[in-house]
């Protein structure tokens, strides 16, 4: 099983249109901080891997070392390829659950302590959640419609999860 990578997400980005590296920790910040957060210096690192490798190109340089990437033909089919015929690997590990199967070790207080504050959490990032989506300049773009479709993944997740932290406090609450 091929896991997605780095490379992957920036090939992606790059397949709209051209962009720095900036650029893309913009997006990455604005787009996919709730799927798949970067850091700078690991943006950089892949971007030059990538044009390394061929599958991007420096399209333009502008002031101050500036340099915008483009997809390269072989580029866009690695990402087909990788759309196409690899399957997404599936994340086991969730710590919050995790935390939730040894809260018997805790007093009833405490474990609704933790069931609520994941509740209010919840309720938190729904509410990034929805300023994000209003912030957006939503339009007709392939970009744009697919990650309207992320974001809404996102308002539902956050809205699960809100739901099922209420309910499970209510459980401990009522034992």
């Amino acid at each position: 099983m091929v896991r997605m990578s780095l490379s992957h997400v920036l090939l992606g980005l790059l397949a709209d249109k051209p962009a720095s590296g900036y650029d893309l920790l913009k997006r990455f910040e604005i787009a996919l901080a709730n799927v798949w957060p970067a850091r700078q210096s690991q943006i950089y690192t892949e971007l030059g891997r990538l044009a390394e490798s061929g599958l991007i190109e420096v399209a333009a340089e502008g002031p101050r070392g500036r340099k915008d990437y483009a997809l390269t033909d072989a580029g866009l089919a690695e990402l087909r390829r990788w759309l196409t015929e690899t399957k997404p690997g599936k994340n086991r590990r969730n710590e919050a659950m995790t935390r939730v199967f040894f809260l018997d070790v805790l007093t009833k207080d405490q474990a609704l302590a933790y069931l609520t504050g994941m509740a209010a959490q919840s309720a938190r990032d729904a509410d990034k959640l929805k300023a994000l989506d209003e912030s957006i300049p939503w339009d007709d773009s392939g970009l744009s419609i697919y990650g309207h479709l992320a974001l809404e993944w996102g308002h539902r997740l956050a809205a699960m999860q809100r739901e099922w932290a209420e309910w499970a406090a209510d459980q401990i609450a009522t034992r």
